[in-house]
């Protein structure tokens, strides 16, 4: 959450930052809140101290008449305070509740606007395919290659299901590869996450977990979800734990499925294997201090682009518009991949995206480091990173690289994971 030091500070530049984010949040109301916290606080303790000061003089009273006196008053200011805590709790919560609404700071280079046309594009990396025959898209091709099975997904669980089938399976596994064997050098440390978590470190990441706006599949009976991203396994493994600075900056990667309802998410651009209910990513997530967050987000933006460079497929880098930030992030990147059969005559796709959330998460889930500056449990700086979603990696490879005679060729770099250079159509 938001340091409320920064809202009291300048809170109608607080109040841009959420209309620029398209975030609905009341900051008078938290600043009100705040405001009754902090007396009934200082009330409530002056209570206590004088309750504690009259149980230590009525025992040396003598005068019969004075002891009893002091004995209601001791009575009366007993019961002031439970009155006054049980406030003070019913305040803290709301006001909680209030301040977890309020989003991020946002990065002044950060684009303002509301769609995704407002995304400043930073740069393109690789040539756009020209072909000399009309392209499939990866839905037709995943049928002639017996590769995916959506039907039979759809039978068994429901729409926006499906299996990998066949060489799809061992390209699911060369990317998972890859991206370890790539990343490992750069001193990540290798997590398979859970793919359950608690209510409350989705909330602390900044997922709902719950309530009719939320993306998030809950678990009958319990206080558990399926996780949408490892960004939640992985932020939440230090949650209320203190660093040591010597061991910043952290750096996690993690292999998990993951699991959205995808809830108001149809049409055409979304069909297929780009918004599905379940896949698997690997992720990358760091722990910072603050001066160094921005010097490490660029540097997971370039992880993700050696990703891609690698697997030769054209894609285009983002500078995310405010409007799409979502909560806890600072700024955010995305890598949009170019897709040939994304509509009449293909489109781009995101294909990853890393945000900076500074010291957002890391408020919310008590994560902090020991300063050797300041001697002081300061927050660390939280940022994620993806670094192959298969599902929407398949899209980009099946599709850029396919052939006139119904085949797709692999990209050299996962041969020696897959066994084979070239998928061609099953007899």
């Amino acid at each position: 959450m938001l340091d409320i030091k920064h809202i009291r500070q300048d809170p109608e530049a607080v109040k841009a930052n959420c209309r620029n984010r398209n975030i609905q949040a009341d900051v008078d109301r938290v600043l009100e809140l705040d405001r009754q916290r902090r007396e009934l606080q200082f009330e409530t303790d002056n209570l206590r101290r004088k309750g504690k000061e009259l149980s230590e003089t009525i025992p040396g009273e003598k005068d019969v008449s004075r002891r009893e006196t002091l004995v209601e008053e001791a009575k009366s200011t007993k019961k002031a305070v439970a009155g006054n805590e049980k406030k003070l709790a019913e305040v803290a919560e709301a006001y909680q509740e209030e301040l977890r609404k309020i989003p991020n700071l946002t990065h002044p280079e950060a684009p303002v606007g509301g769609s995704e046309e407002d995304n400043r594009e930073v740069r393109r990396v690789g040539e756009i395919r020209q072909f000399d025959f009309k392209p499939k898209d990866h839905v037709a091709l995943g049928e002639t290659l017996d590769m995916i099975d959506f039907e039979g997904g759809a039978r068994v669980a429901g729409q926006k299901f499906y299996y990998l089938k066949n060489e799809a399976v061992l390209l699911e596994y060369a990317l998972i590869k890859y991206a370890i064997d790539m990343l490992n050098k750069e001193g990540f440390r290798l997590y398979a996450t859970p793919d359950l978590a608690r209510s409350q470190i989705l909330d602390g990441i900044g997922f709902n977990p719950r309530g009719e706006e939320t993306q998030v599949y809950s678990i009958a009976n319990s206080d558990l979800c399926l996780i949408g991203t490892a960004e939640i396994t992985l932020g939440g493994l230090y949650a209320d734990q203190i660093l040591r600075e010597d061991e910043l900056p952290v750096k996690l990667l993690g292999t998990s499925h993951c699991f959205r309802t995808e809830a108001g998410a149809p049409g055409r651009a979304a069909k297929g294997l780009y918004r599905v209910h379940q896949f698997t990513k690997v992720e990358m997530f760091a722990f910072t201090q603050p001066d160094r967050s921005e010097a490490m987000h660029e540097t997971l933006v370039q992880y993700e682009e050696a990703i891609f460079r690698g697997l030769g497929v054209p894609f285009r880098v983002i500078d995310v518009c405010t409007g799409d930030l979502g909560g806890p992030a600072y700024r955010k990147y995305d890598l949009e991949a170019w897709m040939p059969g994304r509509g009449e005559h293909g489109g781009w796709g995101e294909i990853t995206s890393t945000s900076n959330c500074t010291d957002y998460q890391a408020r919310r889930l008590r994560i902090r480091y020991k300063s050797k500056a300041t001697g002081k449990n300061e927050f660390v700086h939280m940022l994620n990173g993806t670094a192959v979603a298969v599902s929407r990696t398949l899209i980009a490879l099946m599709e850029n690289f396919q052939q006139a005679d119904g085949s797709v060729v692999v990209p050299e770099v996962l041969r020696k994971y897959t066994g084979f250079d070239t998928i061609k159509p099953h007899k």
